[in-house]
């Protein structure tokens, strides 16, 4: 019997008890658009695997336990020091289990590499207008994974219970006790009595190895269904429109390169982990309450907070014998918590503010939302600040600059960088949108010049490809609301702008649509912005080029290398 007889016999078995053919070879025919950026989710979610298997083999030595041993093991240094079992068995695991200490290094890498893609993943999406209608509820699904990601993070480097991580466990007792009346029923509830306790280490396995991975596997597996039923979006391009999807189908060609990426991941964390060192707790020594060593520092995606808390100025108020620690308690939960409950509520303000309900396939380009792309830089600006101000001791000693300055510095950055980040960048945006209108007016500079029979000198220009033309009209005039307080030819303010609410969607409005609009034009001009071309043969040209050429519909499949177009008339597809 050939193999080919083999795989048509089990796939008849499987199929006759399961009836999966069908779906299965829809799954195979799907089209999947190619981009270098749609990359930083898979990273996230390749990332996301090898923590789970690099996880799982750790567990297997893992002692979560808080009773006290004397270390005998084999890092000499360490010789007779009174420890906890969860500390020795962190550093049996490093010396004495075979391939340990990788495990350990990439596990490590990998959370990180883990936040860093889900970071970069957002900023794509919310930098392309990829959150829009219908993609909203992934939008917030991918909000929940990092807030998730950060505390898994949090917990799993606490478990070691090392002298740095004892550290971070501190600060997160100290926030806790800042919550005013119930904080320290909070902590000792978490704790299990007075800090350090004896429970939080076994708590706090638990929630990493069990609570936290089940839910963030839950939502990645939801995240992937809704993307697969939607459709994935795609940039704009010649023959892109908002009801196909051009690229190439899951297999071969998806499948296959898909499949070496993930090992491509694989192969950077393991030589990452075996020449740069990470977490070398033996170094740190096991946890003492009373000790503390000097330049820690969290892992970059919580050191955002710790910038938060030394950039805070003693702020405290004592009432009805109660201390409420704002210096803490604000610093910890109000920055993080509005740049998170901004991202999630963004996609609807924008909505309200532009009334732009459509469901949006093709993503922007991140200069024609120059209002989008500003907030979206100043939010970064915001975070870098803070994430250097978690290193404010480090930065002093080897920039030999007193502490408190560098402090200072960061207090007046913090409100004078995003302002200036947001003002520059939407210069920058308004100015490549310009550069684009004179592109599609005027076609690209040759650097020949030509003498006219009348003795002018002009450049000559050729236009632009018709790639390029179709990525430049992608951009979508906004429509504009009615300013505030405009009123019609009878004195009648506008229905949109009544009221408080309107007035306030009105100003939005303007704000968020500001633009450059495209001006008619087919890249013949002569220099001068005198194109050949009119309004008529503009919009003829346009449909041309937004025409797609030869659509292969999701049922089929292209041969590898080649590009398909799913056109939404499969059945079973979200355009069903």
């Amino acid at each position: 019997m050939s193999t080919n007889q083999a795989l048509e016999g089990v796939g008849s078995f499987l199929d006759d008890r399961l009836h999966g053919a069908r779906g299965i070879r829809i799954f195979l025919r799907k089209v999947f658009p190619d981009h270098w950026t749609f990359l930083l989710g898979e990273i996230a979610l390749y990332s996301f695997i090898i923590l789970l298997l690099t996880g799982t083999f750790l567990t297997l030595f893992f002692q979560p336990s808080m009773s006290t041993i004397v270390y005998h093991g084999s890092y000499l240094p360490l010789q007779g020091v009174r420890m906890s079992r969860a500390y020795a068995s962190t550093l049996n695991i490093s010396f004495d289990v075979r391939g340990g200490l990788l495990m350990r290094q990439i596990h490590h890498w990998a959370a990180a590499l883990f936040m860093a893609a889900i970071f970069a993943h957002m900023l794509r999406i919310f930098f392309t207008g990829a959150y829009r209608k219908p993609r909203d509820v992934n939008w917030l699904i991918g909000i929940v994974l990092l807030t998730l990601g950060m505390l898994e993070g949090l917990f799993g480097y606490s478990l070691p219970d090392d002298l740095l991580s004892g550290t971070g466990l501190r600060i997160l007792e100290g926030v806790i006790l800042g919550i005013p009346i119930v904080g320290t029923y909070l902590s000792f509830f978490l704790f299990g009595g007075q800090f350090p306790g004896n429970d939080i280490i076994p708590r706090l396995y638990v929630i990493h190895v069990l609570l936290i991975p089940g839910l963030i596997l839950g939502l990645i597996a939801a995240h992937l269904f809704i993307m697969f039923h939607q459709k994935h979006t795609q940039m704009p391009g010649k023959g892109r429109t908002e009801k196909n999807v051009v690229g190439a189908p899951m297999y071969p060609y998806f499948m296959a390169k898909t499949g070496a990426f993930f090992f491509f991941v694989f192969g950077v964390l393991a030589l990452l982990s075996t020449v740069a060192q990470i977490n070398p707790i033996w170094l740190y020594g096991p946890y003492n309450p009373v000790s503390i060593s000097a330049g820690s520092q969290p892992d970059f995606y919580m050191g955002f907070l710790e910038g938060t808390l030394r950039i805070s100025p003693s702020w405290t108020w004592d009432l009805a014998g109660h201390t409420v620690a704002w210096n803490v308690l604000f610093p910890a939960l109000v920055p993080l918590g509005l740049l998170l409950t901004g991202a999630a509520l963004w996609p609807f303000i924008e909505r309200w503010a532009t009334g732009d309900y459509a469901e949006h396939n093709v993503n922007d380009r991140p200069r024609n939302a120059p209002t989008r792309t500003a907030i979206g830089v100043a939010a970064v600006a915001f975070y870098s600040i803070m994430l250097l101000e978690g290193a404010n001791d480090l930065i002093a000693d080897h920039l030999d600059i007193p502490l408190y300055t560098i402090t200072w510095i960061a207090r007046f950055a913090v409100f004078l960088g995003p302002a200036l980040a947001y003002f520059l960048t939407k210069r920058i945006c308004l100015g490549l949108q310009r550069k684009d209108r004179d592109l599609l007016e005027h076609g690209l500079e040759t650097g020949i010049i030509r003498q006219m029979p009348d003795g002018e000198f002009v450049e000559i220009h050729r236009p632009v490809s018709e790639e390029k033309r179709a990525v430049l009209l992608s951009k979508k005039e906004p429509v504009a609301l009615p300013a505030p307080g405009a009123a019609d030819e009878n004195d009648i303010p506008a229905p949109a702008t009544r009221g408080l609410a309107g007035k306030l969607r009105a100003t939005a409005n303007r704000v968020i649509t500001e633009s450059v609009p495209l001006t008619g034009g087919n890249g013949h001009g002569n220099g001068h912005g005198n194109g050949h071309g009119g309004s008529h043969g503009d919009e003829a040209e346009r449909a041309a080029v937004g025409a797609p050429h030869s659509p292969v519909a999701d049922g089929d499949v292209a041969a590898p290398g080649t590009v398909a177009r799913d056109n939404g008339q499969q059945s079973g597809d979200a355009g069903s």
